[in-house]
């Protein structure tokens, strides 16, 4: 059910995120910097949040109305889009539908780890995130169907992605029953010093592992502003999200399921093998066949990695912090997309794409030296 809402939610967002950095750089002239700002801005303002709505999570000892409040704001700042004038209310209207991401995603993240068992926990996660994704390849082939039917009038299509955002709030509230958490222990604060130092060591490698592997992958706006070089026309340009996300959806839960039985560690550097030959690949042509095997491997990386990296939080963190894990998690890794995406903007303006796509390969071979250090201890399944 947390699936379907996500993918729901998911159409809704990615028939505006999309079309949105054509819709800044094209109706409302922003630079590539202002795109790398705004994105940028927007991403971590979501993973900050989280932090708050985790620990509130595990204090209330209830997760699904905080979800409930965040897949509305979601919903309700899509009009916004649709209305905007000038680049200040795009950038209100992307802060406010990310805080609303920001508070339902702990919460959920953290559900799903107390109702799953420890050993199908990677397939659960895999699945939640390959029906999220389904989503994301749904809204922008959805765009591109109607910015056809329309003649590229954009703000037709933000009104329409009102729709499934709306539904998504709805199945949540009706569809969704949260288990009764019983516990007779006395609520504390979770963000005591008592409570993070339960958190352990094995932990905050987790959250720098993840931060390091944001600063590798910057915003995917950067992938659409390179099928913009390549020459596709503007109608057609969601469908680089719709490639990306397709191999993504198809690839998430066969690889949450290998997670439940190979080592973390090594599925993880695997997945930071393929974003390096991403970068490669896109920094060396905006032909179209190029910028396609690039996304597709783009898009490898994302389902071998990203519900990877929510299983080993589960794993490393006490049962009554997850919600707490998730927020710090997101926490580090959104101060870390803010660096990303300015940065990318920057070398992109100054240098050109390419060298933003050797950036990014750079930040990976960081990564894996991260992976190369090992903890002073270590859950088995590391």
């Amino acid at each position: 059910m947390l699936g379907f809402v996500s993918m729901l939610m998911d159409i809704s967002s990615e028939m505006v995120h999309s079309l949105l950095p054509l819709f800044m750089v094209g109706t409302l002239g922003a630079s590539a910097l202002m795109v790398g700002v705004i994105e940028g801005l927007a991403e971590s303002t979501a993973l900050i949040v989280k932090v708050f709505s985790g620990v509130l999570s595990d204090y209330w000892g209830k997760r699904k109305g905080l979800a409930v409040v965040g897949y509305a704001l979601g919903a309700l700042s899509k009009p916004l889009f649709a209305v905007a004038p000038v680049i200040g209310v795009v950038l209100t209207a992307r802060l406010l539908d990310r805080v609303g991401k920001g508070i339902r995603g702990a919460p959920r993240d953290a559900l799903v780890a107390d109702i799953t068992p420890v050993e199908i926990r990677g397939a659960a996660f895999g699945l939640r995130q390959s029906l999220d994704t389904v989503g994301a390849f749904l809204g922008p082939l959805l765009a591109v169907g109607l910015m056809l039917l329309w003649a590229s009038d954009f703000r037709s299509v933000f009104w329409v992605a009102v729709i499934p955002g709306l539904l998504a709030v709805a199945l949540l509230v009706f569809g969704l029953r949260e288990p009764e958490r019983v516990s007779s222990v006395k609520r504390t604060n979770p963000i005591q010093r008592e409570s993070l130092k339960r958190l352990g060591t094995s932990y905050w490698w987790v959250v720098g592992i993840g931060a390091v592997f944001t600063l590798a992958r910057f915003s995917e706006a950067f992938l659409v502003l390179r099928a913009l070089q390549a020459g596709v026309p503007v109608a057609l340009v969601p469908l680089v999200m719709v490639a990306m996300n397709l191999v993504y959806a198809m690839s998430a839960y066969p690889f949450g399921k290998l997670s439940d039985r190979m080592s973390h560690k090594t599925l993880l550097a695997l997945g930071l093998l393929v974003l390096i030959a991403a970068d490669l690949v896109l920094a060396s042509s905006d032909h179209w066949s190029v910028l396609l095997a690039g996304v597709a491997l783009w898009g490898v990386h994302m389902g071998m990695t990203q519900g990877l990296l929510a299983t080993m939080v589960a794993d490393t963190a006490p049962a009554d912090l997850r919600g707490t894990a998730y927020g710090f998690f997101n926490l580090v890794s959104g101060l870390a997309m803010l660096v990303a995406s300015v940065l990318a903007g920057v070398l992109w303006d100054q240098l050109g794409a390419a060298f933003t796509f050797y950036a990014g390969a750079a930040f990976c071979v960081l990564a894996l030296v991260g992976l190369a250090w090992q903890p002073v201890s270590q859950p088995a399944r590391l």
